[in-house]
């Protein structure tokens, strides 16, 4: 097996380091150091993310090709469509941001997934976001039924560029509802791009689609230096620009 360059304190390799698709981790850039806010801080600017088992260090991938999504992209179905409404007008059903951040992380870590027997939001990765959280680089999309937490997301923002990290559902669709709000809260503050780093195929039915390195980290670049989003409270009127969303991709790069 190829190995990955190990790291302690010193800043992460190029991304162009990382192991090939005919490697046995293809994106594997690097091991070791610490996870710290700091830590995290320049591996998204760089584009590189953590994602290690228990007992393993800490492993930082830069994937090639990478998924992103594209909220122009995303497919509202039928029956999401119709799922969203009923949210909409049900009472005792609202999104909220940022108000249970630790909650929502502990549900990703431990909420069993099928096909998975384990997670890899171990505690030391529940700890670092958590931390991230409080200076306001990482938040939680939360789904909310009669004053119970039901389904959500967390992701991390530097400017206009957001990284989508993990969801949860303890209800039918709970997920996808706070994927739906989180996707029109990116278009009413301008971020046209949600990094999703892995390919999956629920993630492609929703729109998402592959990309170069090379392309993301030209839009990473230029989404980073954006001004940040200063206000991370959700709107309803949000729900309006969704339902404008275009039904046909667009392929034209990122």
């Amino acid at each position: 097996m190829h190995m990955p360059i190990w790291i302690d304190d010193e800043p992460l390799p190029p991304t162009s380091l990382a192991l090939g698709p005919d490697s046995d981790a293809p994106g594997l850039l690097a091991a070791g150091g610490q996870l710290t806010p700091e830590r995290l801080e320049q591996a998204y600017r760089q584009g590189v993310f953590p994602w290690f088992g228990p007992g393993q260090p800490v492993l930082w991938w830069s994937p090639d090709p990478r998924m992103v999504l594209p909220v122009a992209d995303f497919k509202v179905s039928k029956s999401l469509a119709k799922t969203l409404r009923r949210f909409q007008r049900t009472p005792g059903c609202e999104l909220r941001i940022d108000s249970a951040f630790a909650h929502v992380i502990e549900a990703c870590a431990h909420t069993p997934r099928e096909g998975q027997a384990g997670t890899w939001i171990v505690p030391s990765m529940v700890a670092a976001y958590t931390a991230w959280h409080r200076l306001g680089r990482a938040h939680s999309v939360e789904t909310w039924v009669d004053g119970r937490l039901v389904g959500g997301l967390y992701c991390v923002a530097i400017g206009r560029m957001v990284f989508g990290e993990s969801m949860f559902a303890w209800v039918t669709d709970a997920s996808k509802v706070a994927l739906a709000a989180l996707v029109a809260f990116c278009r009413a503050h301008g971020v046209t791009l949600i990094d999703c780093q892995q390919n999956t195929g629920h993630l492609a039915s929703l729109g998402a689609h592959e990309v170069s390195r090379q392309a993301f980290e030209r839009h990473l670049a230029v989404a980073t230096a954006e001004p940040e989003i200063a206000d991370w409270t959700y709107d309803s009127r949000m729900w309006m620009q969704l339902a404008a969303l275009p039904r046909g991709p667009s392929r034209d790069g990122v």
